[in-house]
């Protein structure tokens, strides 16, 4: 067994749950796992198997609303860091970020051993450089196993490799009600991959006029997008701004399946075993980022003009690459997923 280890994941909460195998594979030979994250995903680092202690850095070069970079904050990071001891770091990233600024106050702090997927030269910011061909298009949590079996690491015996979190989770049946029932989440982290408000209300609707009971879910900032799409039909629940993440985890582990875009919630949804009807704009590869390890069900046109264009906002008038997408064709992925074929 190794010590005490640091794993650094700095962006979203999706990319942190992403990330939950490869961890679990540096946990299972070190004494201690830290994680280092954003503040967009520390809640999640907090429900991952494995996580001992989660610190929190709002990164500049990370954040999609960066701050300015402050010595004061930098410095008081890496005295944090060093009072930590670090015996070894692994930095995990997307393909398009890079490692090394991270890498850097990972030295300063007196790391000993620092691994990380980089392309550009690392110099001396790393011990092990770690390569992966991003034409073969793995899925992220699989990329983020291979760096961590780079540096050493795998997983344990029995371990499937799928996403998951700690359990037990919260009852949260006092918030859903009776089952069975499905979510939708129609919130989004990133605006290119939503699907419009009006066809959220219209799936909701035939939905509950095939005869599901729903649940629609989202954050303390989606809570007026939430009870516009909750009032399309009688019966649905509104849930917007009344969960916490570790709730939201109780409520999808207990949903027959979950309606959601490309966003943190897609992969919550697989950290608990829920089959999911991804709504998936293809401004990033749906091989790399479709929700992993579960039945799923991918709507949008793949080949849209957007296609992996990183777009944060749709480049293309008109959103073909979801517009298309109907409230019938998510009955139909729903009845697919759960095997259901109500009121047809």
């Amino acid at each position: 067994m190794t010590g005490r280890v640091l794993a650094v994941r700095l962006d979203n909460a999706g990319d942190v749950l992403l990330t939950g195998p490869a961890i679990r594979a540096l946990a299972a030979r070190a004494g201690r796992v830290t994680v280092l994250a954003g503040p967009s995903g520390a809640e999640a680092a907090r429900l991952l198997p494995g996580v001992g202690e989660v610190l929190t850095w709002r990164a500049p070069w990370a954040d999609f609303d960066p701050p300015p970079v402050d010595p004061v904050a930098v410095t008081r990071l890496v005295t944090e860091l060093r009072s930590r001891d670090l015996d070894e770091a692994v930095i995990f990233t997307s393909f398009h970020q890079s490692p090394l600024p991270a890498a850097l106050l990972l030295r300063l702090a007196g790391v000993r051993r620092i691994s990380a997927i980089s392309e550009d030269y690392p110099g001396s910011l790393l011990d092990v450089r770690h390569r992966v061909p991003e034409h073969a298009d793995l899925p992220e949590a699989e990329r983020a196993l291979s760096l961590a079996r780079a540096a050493g690491y795998d997983l344990p015996a029995g371990d499937d490799g799928r996403l998951a979190v700690r359990r037990p989770l919260p009852d949260t049946r006092r918030l859903t009600g009776e089952e069975p029932y499905l979510v939708c989440h129609p919130g989004v982290s990133v605006p290119a991959r939503a699907w419009l408000p009006e066809r959220w209300r219209a799936a909701v609707a035939e939905l509950v006029a095939a005869g599901h009971r729903v649940v629609v879910t989202g954050s303390s900032r989606e809570i007026e997008l939430t009870g516009a799409v909750a009032e399309a039909a009688p019966g649905v629940v509104d849930l917007g701004g009344r969960t916490s993440l570790a709730e939201l985890a109780g409520v999808l582990d207990r949903a027959a399946c979950a309606v959601v875009a490309n966003t943190g919630p897609a992969h919550l949804a697989a950290a608990v075993g829920t089959p999911v009807v991804s709504l998936f704009a293809p401004v990033v590869p749906a091989p790399r980022w479709a929700p992993y390890g579960v039945p799923t069900v991918l709507l949008g046109d793949q080949e849209a003009p957007c296609r992996n264009s990183r777009a944060r906002v749709c480049p293309v008038p008109g959103h073909p690459c979801l517009t298309s997408v109907t409230a019938l064709d998510v009955r139909a992925a729903v009845e697919k997923l759960t095997g259901e074929s109500l009121n047809a």
